[in-house]
């Protein structure tokens, strides 16, 4: 199973997009799952349901930190910007609300989460948009022998 299927496999099961990419190199990080889920909370719905940068970016920026605690903030500023370029050149954007807009969906900003029914999965973009961003970093982290 790769991680794009891990983690489309954890928003499935509730997590929110950025942790369910997190989640996905939990293992590979040797991270307490509980802390990871916890730290990445705050960030479903493009941070709070803003509909800012993306979950599932976001999921893989934390993890990039994560995976090069030894490198400066200007390398952990250019695998950002090499997993964004990546992510926007696939899906079009790195903003949860403008990927949402291209798949129909109006981007509301209310605090409020949504109950996660079978209509909210079949309508969302979500899955593949995880599944992109974990394959894309886990492409990343071998390139960058980590994983």
């Amino acid at each position: 199973m790769t991680r794009g299927e891990r983690a489309r496999e954890n928003f499935f099961r509730g997590e929110n997009c950025t942790q369910a990419v997190l989640l996905a190199f939990s293992d590979a990080l040797c991270a307490d799952e509980t802390f990871l889920r916890n730290a990445a909370r705050p960030f479903g719905g493009g941070m709070g349901r803003l509909r800012l940068t993306c979950g599932a970016v976001s999921g893989a920026v934390m993890a990039i930190g994560l995976f090069f605690p030894e490198r400066s903030k200007s390398e952990l500023y250019g695998l950002v910007q090499k997993f964004a370029r990546a992510f926007a050149e696939k899906n079009g954007s790195v903003v949860c609300g403008e990927l949402l807009a291209g798949a129909g969906i109006a981007a509301d900003t209310s605090a409020k989460a949504e109950e996660r029914t079978p209509e909210y999965y079949r309508k969302r973009p979500c899955p593949e948009l995880i599944r992109d961003a974990a394959d894309i970093l886990e492409t990343i982290l071998k390139e960058e022998g980590k994983l």
